[in-house]
Parts: structure tokens; C-alpha cells; sequence
């Protein structure tokens, strides 16, 4: 790949990357120059501190104008890839969909208080994106959702998602809602398997895509379909389906955000082709933004190939993403009542549901 200078770039790029190791390398930094490259999702193995996680993402946002999108997997629980260094660990979602069985209004309040402390300390490092919150229904047989999800319930997993989404609102951070229609329902993990979810259309609207409905883009501005196969309504996955997201999220639901695709380089992405395919499937699709993680190899190989150019929804949509109010500093945040209470209040969460 050709290295390409600042002045080329002027448009955010439809593909979202990582890179190797806690520190740019040259070769990190010529991927990301790319004119294709609009965004970078960070995973553990890029923190090491506090320190270093801010000079990282200054150095990333320096990069290109318009600036990255940072973005990183921050639910809470098992996924939370940020827990040294004073980031506070944030409980299961599942956890709050128990205290919602005995104390609705408590529990909405710990969830705005979770976004809250998740999205300050994120934006304090420089992050502006966390996929998250988790939608899908907690049936009690997925091995990768899990007590990732609120609740079986899909009111009290949309009041609990509304409330999370509020707290992370209040320093500037933008949502993501996944896994649209519902990842819930299926055993199979599309990490390492292609799962398929035989229920009907009329079944999984009534209850796991409920609310996303119910949330729209106003709540939740960006969705992440998943690598399910519905063979009821398509026989391709949600995140390279037409029918499923321009026809029923985007006509059916009116969903009017940012989709981006869930990682391209999951087994359950494999059935559209190879790396270059699954890209041009999911973007056909509807998909804004798609995500190749992982495997910096497949990401040159798309870097190489791949040619698109956002269309001006898109950009307008992804633009919505950048984080408006300014983000405080780490040393702020103990100055700072209302994410001092909020910390409180997370902090109390595992103790009440351990009783």
C-alpha cells in the first residue's frame, strides 16, 4: 500500500480497523492513512495504562482529517476490554435486569449511572465510541450472549438500554444497539460458528427487534446487525441482507443511524466470500461502517482490492458519531459530583446482586 498524505484525505472512510500492538507502528499508520480506513476499534491487547491509552488515541486522531472514530467493546462484565489503571469495573448487564425484578426505578437508575462512569472514563482517554449496549433477549441459551443482556423481556430491556444510553449521552457518547434483529435465541457463537435462527419474521420483530423500535435513532444512533442466519425471512446473515436492513430496519423500523457490520473476519461472516466479498456484501447490504479485526493480513488484503466511496447519508450519518461536548479529564473526574454519585451507585451493583 501507498502511503497517502493529509491533504488526500477528506472524506471518512467505510472500513473499521485495529492495529497490532499498544503503539503505532509504520505499518499501523499506513493502514490507517488509507482513504478506505474511517475508523480504529481497540481491544486489550492495546492498554497497557491510562497514560499510554490517551497518547495513543491523540496520536491516532492526529492522523486524518475528519479525525478516526475511536471505538472499543465496553459493555461491562466479560466484555470490558479496559480494567487497570482506575478504569472501574462495570458489572454485567444481567445484573441490572435482577435489581429491575425487585426495584424497576433503582435499577434504571444504576443503568444511566453505568453509562455514565463507562463513557466518562472512555472519553477521558480519548475514546469516542463504546459498542454498546447489548439488545438482544436473554433466553438462556446462547453461549456468547449470555448475561451480556439485560433481560428475556424486551420492555425491561429497552427501559435499561434507554437508561444506559442517557448516562452516556450526558459526556458526549454516542450508542451502539447489537445484536440487530436478536442474537439471543441461538446457541451457536458466530465467532466460531454460523448460527441460524429458524423462528419466524413475524416472532422475532414481536419480540427481540421490540426495541429497537421501540429505541429508533434518536436513542440509539448506531446498530450492529448480527451474523445470524434467518432462513425464514433471508438466507444470507442480518449484516448482508438487504431484506434486513433496508427493508425492515430501515423501512419497516425507520431506523434512520449508523449499521455497522460486526467484525468481517467472525466465522459466521464467511459465508459471503472472502474478505474483499464479505466488504462489498455488507455495504451492499446497507451497512455504513464495516469492521475487519484481528487480522491485519485480511486487512490489506482489502486495502488492496477494495474500492467504495460513502454515499453522503452515510458520511452524514457516521458524522453524528463524533462526540460534541468536550470530553474532561481523568484528574476532572473526582471533581465532578454527579460522576462521583454515578460511581457510587456502579460500584454498589455487584454487592446487591451477590446478597
Amino acid at each position: 500500500m501507498k502511503q497517502l498524505s493529509k491533504t488526500h484525505q477528506s472524506r471518512r472512510g467505510p472500513v473499521m480497523i485495529d492495529i497490532v500492538g499498544p503503539r503505532l507502528s509504520d505499518e499501523d499508520r499506513e493502514r490507517l492513512l488509507h482513504p478506505l480506513v474511517g475508523g480504529v476499534i481497540l481491544f486489550a491487547r492495546h492498554f497497557e495504562d491510562r497514560a499510554q491509552l490517551r497518547k495513543l488515541t491523540r496520536q491516532i486522531h492526529k492522523l486524518k482529517t475528519p479525525k478516526l472514530l475511536i471505538a472499543v467493546d465496553h459493555e461491562g462484565g466479560r466484555v470490558q476490554r479496559f480494567r487497570a489503571d482506575g478504569f472501574t469495573h462495570l458489572p454485567a448487564m444481567a445484573k441490572l435486569g435482577q435489581v429491575w425484578m425487585q426495584d424497576p426505578m433503582r435499577a434504571m437508575s444504576l443503568a444511566t449511572a453505568c453509562g455514565l462512569v463507562m463513557a466518562a472514563e472512555l472519553r477521558a482517554c480519548g475514546v469516542d465510541l463504546s459498542f454498546a449496549p447489548v439488545l438482544d433477549l436473554d433466553y438462556g441459551v446462547s453461549k456468547v450472549i449470555g448475561d451480556r443482556a439485560f433481560h428475556r423481556d424486551p420492555r425491561v430491556v429497552a427501559m435499561l438500554a434507554r437508561a444506559l444510553v442517557q448516562g452516556m449521552a450526558m459526556v458526549g457518547m454516542a450508542a451502539c444497539g447489537k445484536h440487530f434483529p436478536g442474537h439471543g435465541a441461538v446457541t451457536a457463537d458466530s465467532h466460531h460458528e454460523i448460527p441460524v435462527d429458524n423462528r419466524t419474521l413475524a416472532r422475532i420483530l414481536k419480540d427481540d427487534a421490540a426495541p429497537y423500535l421501540w429505541l429508533s435513532d434518536l436513542v440509539v444512533p448506531a446498530v450492529m446487525p448480527a451474523h445470524v442466519i434467518y432462513p425464514k425471512v433471508d438466507d444470507k446473515p442480518a449484516g448482508f441482507s438487504q431484506k434486513w436492513i433496508q427493508e425492515i430496519l430501515r423501512g419497516q423500523l425507520h431506523y434512520e443511524g449508523v449499521v455497522f457490520s460486526d467484525d468481517l473476519t467472525m466465522e459466521g461472516a464467511t459465508v459471503a466470500g472472502d474478505i474483499t466479498a464479505r466488504a462489498k456484501a455488507a455495504l451492499g447490504a446497507g451497512c455504513d461502517m464495516v469492521l475487519v479485526c484481528n487480522r491485519p493480513d485480511l486487512v490489506d488484503e482489502l486495502l488492496t482490492h477494495f474500492r467504495h466511496e460513502l454515499k453522503g447519508k452515510s458520511v452524514e450519518r457516521l458524522s453524528r458519531l463524533v462526540p460534541k461536548l468536550k470530553a474532561r479529564k481523568w484528574s476532572a473526574l473526582a471533581r465532578w459530583p454527579a460522576y462521583q454519585h454515578a460511581l457510587a451507585l456502579v460500584q454498589s451493583v455487584d454487592e446487591q446482586t451477590n446478597d
